[in-house]
């Protein structure tokens, strides 16, 4: 039970529910224990011919009246028991999801949706089975166990009973065994779901793409390929797991095939009475239900562990952004002057650098531009500021205090950011644009933002209007629409710092230049950091650097870097020709 820990403070809180559960379940074992007693009463009347009606009416009525209690009992023992299980599983997601919104970047950069999204529903489902209907098995096997054996004793027969019990070491000893196997089985029965998840996630995520390259027929062989090794996994989970069911079973009609034999004697020698016999057959099988029980439980608490246990793995993960101690948590606005002293990165688990030794300064209020070929290192540069990933040498400083003394809330919430994969969510278009809020905000902010970006005369000829319900990650959009929602929604925040990286790619240069003109409204007072490929975005920045491998290799003003004919002039030079080219 150990991987239970983590849920210690759950059980504390609502010990009360478990506790009134757990009486209300030994409540009703007691009033089971009360019909053989009946039972016996009866049987006995009736061998000695001394049954009444009224003594039949006295008695059926005091089996209806213990079966009321019974049916009670157990409506209150699962209001208490499984309501609470079902409290702990949304006070498990819950607190699943907020530890995943708490960790870095970098984590879901190696772990996969579908294995996350398996922990979520897959596992914590298991985690409620075992500490719901397990605690119901456990208290079950226990107490009726103990309470049925001691009535057994006391009223019947001590050499009846003790043979009546001989299999259960065994049983007890293998159903040992094999929980073991069934734990590490159910482990790789959750990571195969994991895998089946993550393929189904992907496989419908990027559907447009499998139909457009016409590959259905391949990506069906594949997930039936990840969908049989799930099964297999299931299936040598099953081959142990429905072993136990029927083990006991047979092991409980052994008990019985004894009890007949050695009771049936006894009976005859007159050492019990008939009444005697048909008790204790009653207790016995009373305790067939706590002996199935103990496969199942066994079975039920092993995958409530292996569950945890990989839940935990994730509970367990602390963040590698986190808050410096030397914090400055009175600091709550931003100007916006930016320092990159000596700085270098490297991603996590990689050797090469992303990032070598840049040097670089933005004044408040200026604008810089930033130009380079595919992977040169530019979006990783405004993910340092960020602070999506941390600095593995140098220094950032912003508003002259180096970047982790300014709390992170307070430096993102100073920062709009439009990145280039334009994610959105399944809301309104009103919603993603307003997405930095965390309440409710004028529509004539969200409608200026939006002609800001020139997406508002697009949206307002939809049905609906900015109440318009997105599809997943916006796909009811084209790609021009999404990236000028997404700037609407970095635009909107007014913020210290505005950062665009590559937001006009998927639109044409007419629009691109109405939306730079708009921007510079926007632009004043503020800093500003342009990631483009086109030269036309950023040539009116008041600094562009260009960036090749990590490295700064030019910087200067537009006409300085043309003068200069290096990189930066020969990206300009293509970019000429190809406008060139399509105005033919």
């Amino acid at each position: 039970m150990g991987h239970f820990k983590t849920l210690k403070k759950f059980f504390i809180e609502h010990k009360k529910n478990y506790f009134l559960g757990v009486m209300w379940l030994i409540i009703v074992d007691i009033l089971q224990l009360i019909i053989p007693q009946i039972l016996r009463t009866v049987t006995d009347l009736l061998e000695s011919n001394s049954l009444s009606t009224d003594d039949l009416l006295k008695y059926a009525f005091l089996i209806i009246l213990t079966g009321i209690g019974i049916g009670s009992g157990r409506y209150f023992w699962r209001i208490h028991i499984q309501g609470t299980a079902r409290k702990l599983e949304y006070y498990l997601r819950n607190k699943l999801f907020s530890h995943l919104q708490s960790l870095s970047t970098s984590y879901f950069n190696v772990h996969k949706t579908g294995d996350l999204m398996a922990h979520a529903t897959n596992d914590i489902n298991a985690v409620r089975m075992a500490l719901g209907m397990g605690i119901v098995m456990i208290t079950d096997a226990i107490f009726i166990t103990l309470a049925a054996l001691f009535m057994m004793i006391k009223t019947t027969n001590l050499i009846l009973t003790i043979l009546a019990m001989f299999p259960l070491p065994f049983l007890a000893y293998t159903v040992q065994r094999l929980g073991k196997v069934i734990h590490k089985r159910f482990k790789f029965v959750q990571e195969s779901f994991s895998d089946l998840s993550d393929r189904a996630q992907e496989n419908f995520a990027g559907v447009r793409v499998v139909k457009s390259f016409v590959q259905e027929k391949e990506e069906i062989k594949k997930f039936k390929k990840v969908n049989q090794e799930n099964f297999n996994k299931n299936m040598n989970l099953v081959k142990i797991s429905g072993f136990l069911r029927p083990f006991v079973q047979f092991i409980s009609a052994l008990s019985y095939l004894i009890v007949i034999w050695y009771g049936g004697i006894l009976v005859i020698e007159n050492t019990i009475s008939l009444g005697d016999f048909v008790a204790f057959n009653s207790y016995l099988s009373l305790l067939v239900w706590p002996m199935m029980a103990i496969g199942h439980v066994i079975n039920i608490l092993q995958r409530g562990a292996a569950s945890m246990a990989r839940i935990n793995t994730i509970l367990f993960k602390k963040p590698e952004i986190i808050e410096s101690k030397n914090a400055i948590y009175d600091k709550t606005n931003i100007n916006g002057n930016i320092h990159f002293k000596n700085v270098s990165f490297k991603y996590p688990n990689t050797e090469e650098y992303a990032l070598k030794n840049i040097n670089l300064k933005i004044p408040k209020g200026n604008t810089l531009g930033i130009v380079g070929k595919t992977g040169s290192g530019k979006t990783t540069l405004v993910n340092l500021l960020l602070r999506l990933y941390d600095i593995t040498e140098g220094d950032i400083y912003i508003d002259n205090l180096p970047i982790k003394q300014i709390p992170i809330k307070t430096l993102r919430e100073n920062i709009g950011y439009a990145s280039q994969d334009n994610f959105l969510f399944s809301n309104t278009i009103s919603e993603n644009i307003a997405f930095a809020f965390d309440e409710n905000i004028d529509k004539s902010k969200i409608y200026n933002a939006a002609k800001i970006s020139e997406i508002y005369d697009n949206i307002i000829e939809f049905p609906r209007g900015f109440d318009t319900a997105l599809g997943e990650r916006g796909v009811t959009l084209s790609g021009g629409q999404r990236q000028r929602t997404a700037l609407a929604r970095a635009i909107i925040k007014e913020p210290s710092i505005l950062i665009l990286d590559d937001s006009l790619s998927a639109v044409d240069t007419q629009t691109e230049e109405k939306i730079l003109n708009n921007l510079k409204r926007v632009m004043t007072n503020r800093t500003n950091i342009l990631i483009a490929h086109r030269i036309s975005t950023v040539k009116n920045a008041d600094h562009i650097i260009v960036l090749d491998n990590g490295k700064i290799i030019e910087s200067g003003s537009h006409d300085d870097l043309i003068n200069n004919q290096n990189l930066y002039y020969s990206i300009y030079q293509k970019q000429l020709l190809e406008e060139k080219i399509q105005n033919i």
